[in-house]
């Protein structure tokens, strides 16, 4: 503020005195005033003088309009007075238009009073809080103002506005604003706002702006639309170039698709203004933004894939084939088109395709070479061509056979009615006009490019020169023109075609060296002191001799590596010819050329390099350099390198053959499983559904039984007819009762028997282990005996209970064979005299439903007597193992019954021999007596031995009892 006043009182020409004073008032009121309409005047008169007392005003008056800001938010009008008054201190547009010559100070003013307002970050949150406010008057000024600051100090106000909370969002609302003057001064906001900021455009573009944007230029007419149409594509390229997000995004949401019906320009008559003119540029332009070779490969390549799928391409070529389009429009096509198409096979093939409307059609390219060599056409119409020319062969072996293959004389139309590629080209090689000299050169050097198939092709090209002379090859023809001293740019545009053509082509560079004429004058060229506007040749040449050297075979004996080499030590000298060759890198053309791989030049005296070419110098620069100084003997030991690495690269080709076909099979495979999966998961979904139709039609025949049951009683209880010759519907109804019984009679005897064998286990389980004591084992014996018993009982039973169900099957057998009987008798029964045929006919009609109906009954109750012979055989077979199990149960019996008599013998064996030692012992006591022997305790030792015969005796009759 004290630098501004400085300004102030420095200038000679200031404003009157008075002037001064009124503005110091003015601010007076505005801060001291407590009537909010006195503060109102005041702020509408420092609005009226703000634009011509700018400086003033700006220096005393920006603090109070700054607080009006801050506390009279909620009166609109003075709002609105204040953001205007700020506006004329900030913007530089009137000052611009009105003191054109001002001091610089002046002209400066515009960003001191903005680095001012934005020193404290508070007042630009407080002016985005205020574009909230819905009313016109404080939005509109509002934004006009954000506009001036971004564009006086843009980076410092957009960090401020990234910061802020929902700063960004609150200004996307302006584009959904219904006031056109807002949203179009909205969209200019958001240019500047978006300017070299990707985090800004990251958020403005996720805030779907893409999607607003593109709506307001469909609702203004797409091309055809005003100046908001050109504001709203400058905001689109914002958010897009150098962008890799942003455009992601843009592909994704679908939005390439609705940039198609911007190309729809219809028909030729339709005029094109200025303006439409601007904005079909700016549209070509986000087209290339997307399609930039500078962009990621695979970004790139998938818009270029969109763009074909969605039709644009194909819009884009009918505009680069209409008529009356104008010159500049016709030009960025072009160059759109070169973009669209590079390096991507799909889009190259139908670029391919394309025709011009003429009689006969003609292809594309074309009559896009005719205007490339036609020096009466613009020079930048003739850059595009070449770019276009030059994209379409990028990456496109196929296309460079086809342009090589128009060349060669096997398809060069004789009659000479229509002109192909090939023919054009070597017009242009050979004409009289430098231009189209170097731009044949150059795209015949682009079809070559990487390519070593057609290098070798283009050696067989012959041109006849003059009536009566022999045809000389193409690349003689080349060498011939150098030879004659043309301008520096033909020369130029040869040598990197012959460049081109022999590097990486041993056989190439044998066809040159053939000629005896050709190393003379290179070492001539090179050898020799030159101006500067030669030097550039002679690097070339340098360059050529090179390649010549370092990707020969040595297939020619005068001309082998070695003695190229001594020619040059003899006569350039290894360190000049170093030096020649680094003309071409030191040149100011190349670096410009190396940067972008579009051929931009202001004017034709700077087309000198082409792109692809500072590639090929970079590669191979440094390899010559070492080529030239190696000897014998290392160009020997590379060679043996150089065989055994393409042995390797051959051995590695070979497993990387082997492993595609795999993949290819593992490829194939997968598609076989997933065929598979698909096809059972159809035949799982048509099987359920096959067996949800069967339980409908269950359903069904289970009603219908129900319901032909019912008819038949109704029928019963008032006629006879329902007996069907002697069958009653109650002998069916006991037949299906019978069925059930059985049923249930097998159900009762498979649980039994499941009984039998959980009882079988467990005898089996409980059987005696050796060792056991007798007493256990006989007690064990008794219970399987009872046990055995049982199941004799219970076998018995199941026995008669299978002998009556065999007779009850055999019963229903003879039911249902006299069912069938009846069935024939009722078949072939002869309706009653006197009867009408009307009735014989009903009858014999219900008669047959009913027969079917029955036919259908016995077929089930066939398959039920069916099902239980089976359960019947069933039930047999477990009988008999059951049996066999009983068998061997009853042995296991008869062998613990042996092991317990014999137990039962030795017992009495031992009880004698007990009572034999009782004898003893007591007649040895009475022969003790009688000898007069004191026997002591001898009531206790009876009682103790009579307890003893007592206990024994209780044992021997518990044993007794168990056995």
């Amino acid at each position: 503020m004290n630098f501004l006043r400085g300004v102030m009182g420095g200038q000679s020409a200031g404003p009157q005195h008075t002037e001064a004073e009124t503005i110091q008032k003015l601010c007076d009121r505005v801060a001291s005033s407590t009537l909010l309409d006195d503060r109102r005047n005041a702020v509408r008169a420092l609005k009226s003088l703000s634009k011509k007392y700018r400086l003033e005003v700006g220096i005393q008056a920006m603090e109070h309009l700054i607080h009006v800001l801050q506390t009279d938010c909620s009166d609109s009008e003075i709002i609105g007075y204040a953001l205007d008054t700020l506006y004329n201190i900030i913007s530089n547009d009137e000052e611009e238009e009105v003191e054109e010559n001002s001091t610089r100070q002046n002209e400066d003013l515009g960003s001191q009073f903005t680095e001012i307002f934005i020193k404290q970050q508070e007042n630009v949150t407080l002016l985005l809080s205020l574009l909230e406010e819905f009313d016109f008057h404080v939005r509109w000024p509002g934004v006009k103002l954000l506009t001036s600051l971004l564009k006086q100090l843009g980076p410092q106000v957009q960090q401020i506005i990234l910061v802020s909370p929902m700063g960004v969002s609150r200004l996307m609302d302006l584009l959904a604003d219904s006031r056109e003057v807002i949203r179009n001064d909205g969209v200019l906001l958001l240019q500047a706002l978006t300017r070299s900021n990707g985090a800004i455009q990251k958020i403005v573009a996720f805030e779907n702006a893409f999607e607003r944007l593109l709506d307001i230029i469909t609702e203004e007419g797409n091309s055809d639309g005003g100046i908001v149409v050109e504001d709203c594509l400058i905001l689109l390229q914002n958010l897009l170039k150098n962008n890799n997000s942003n455009q992601n995004f843009f592909k994704e949401g679908s939005y390439i698709q609705r940039m198609k019906p911007w190309f729809e320009v219809g028909d030729e008559n339709s005029g094109w203004s200025a303006q439409k003119v601007t904005n079909l540029h700016l549209m070509l332009q986000l087209v290339r933004v997307l399609v930039s070779p500078n962009n990621p490969p695979g970004a790139t390549s998938s818009c270029q894939k969109a763009m074909f799928q969605c039709g644009l391409l194909q819009q884009l070529c009918t505009i680069l084939m209409a008529t009356g389009v104008p010159a500049d429009i016709l030009t960025e096509t072009i160059n759109t088109v070169s973009e669209v198409i590079r390096g991507c096979q799909v889009n190259q093939d139908y670029f391919a395709s394309v025709n011009a409307p003429s009689n006969p059609p003609r292809p594309a390219i074309v009559v896009l070479l005719m205007s490339m060599v036609n020096e009466r056409q613009p020079f930048v119409l003739r850059c595009a061509v070449l770019y276009c020319f030059q994209c379409f062969l990028y990456k496109n072996q196929k296309g460079q056979g086809e342009i090589v293959a128009t060349l060669l004389p096997s398809t060069i139309d004789a009659t000479g009615n229509s002109v192909s590629a090939g023919q054009l080209l070597c017009g242009g090689l050979f004409s009289t006009d430098s231009l189209s000299n170097w731009c044949a050169a150059v795209a015949l050097a682009h079809a070559l490019q990487e390519n070593a198939t057609q290098k070798e092709q283009l050696l067989r090209v012959q041109l006849a020169t003059s009536i009566g002379n022999p045809p000389v090859s193409l690349l003689q023809q080349c060498t011939n023109i150098l030879s004659q001293g043309s301008k520096i740019q033909t020369r130029v545009g040869l040598l990197m075609l012959l460049c081109t053509w022999l590097s990486n082509c041993p056989i190439a560079v044998t066809h040159f060296l053939h000629n005896s004429a050709n190393v003379p004058f290179l070492t001539g060229q090179i050898a020799e002191n030159l101006g500067e506007e030669e030097q550039l040749v002679q690097g070339l040449c340098a360059l050529l001799l090179g390649i010549s050297i370092y990707f020969n075979d040595n297939s020619l004996e005068s001309y082998m590596k070695d003695k190229l080499k001594q020619l040059i030590e003899k006569r350039i000298g290894k360190e000049n010819f170093i030096e020649k060759l680094g003309f071409i890198s030191k040149h100011e053309l190349y670096s410009r050329a190396s940067q972008k791989p579009q051929p931009n030049f202001p004017s034709p005296e700077y087309m000198i390099f082409d792109h692809e070419f500072t590639k090929l110098v970079k590669e191979l620069e440094g390899v010559i350099t070492k080529a030239i100084y190696k000897s014998s003997e290392e160009d020997k030991k590379e060679e043996e390198v150089k065989k055994t690495l393409e042995q390797f690269d051959s051995i590695v080709t070979h497993y990387k053959n082997m492993i595609q076909e795999q993949d290819l099979q593992l490829e194939e495979l997968k598609q076989q499983i997933s065929t598979l999966k698909c096809q059972n998961e159809q035949l799982q979904t048509a099987v359920t559904q096959q067996v949800s139709q069967i339980q409908q039609h269950k359903d069904q025949y289970n009603l219908l039984k129900i319901q032909l049951g019912k008819e038949n009683q109704h029928q019963g209880s008032h006629s006879d007819g329902a007996q069907m010759n002697g069958i009653q519907p109650e002998e069916i109804g006991r037949l299906r009762e019978e069925i059930e019984e059985l049923k249930s009679n097998q159900e009762l005897l498979q649980s039994q028997l499941a009984e039998k064998d959980s009882l079988i286990e467990n005898l089996k389980s409980s059987q005696p282990s050796p060792g056991t004591n007798e007493q256990s084992s006989a007690t064990d014996s008794a219970r399987e005996s009872e046990q055995i018993a049982e199941l004799k009982q219970e076998l018995a039973t199941l026995k008669s209970q299978l002998n009556s169900q065999s007779v009850e099957i055999t019963k229903l057998q003879t039911e249902k064979q006299e069912l069938l009987q009846k069935t024939e008798a009722l078949t072939q029964s002869v309706p009653v005299p006197g009867e009408s045929e009307t009735v014989v006919a009903t009858r014999t009609t219900d008669v047959e439903g009913r027969l079917s109906a029955l036919l259908q009954e016995t077929k089930e109750l066939k398959n039920e007597i069916k099902a239980l012979s089976e359960e019947r055989t069933a039930i047999k077979e477990q009988l008999d193992s059951s049996n066999s199990t009983i068998a061997i149960l009853q042995n296991e019996k008869n062998k613990l019954e042996v092991d317990i008599t014999d137990s039962k013998k030795e017992q009495d064996d031992l009880l004698v021999l007990l009572a034999d030692q009782d004898q003893k012992i007591f007649s040895l006591k009475n022969k003790l007596k009688e000898l007069g022997h004191p026997v002591e305790e001898e009531d206790e030792l009876e009682s103790g031995d009579q307890d003893d015969e007592d206990d024994e005796d209780e044992d021997d009759g518990k044993e007794q009892g168990h056995i």
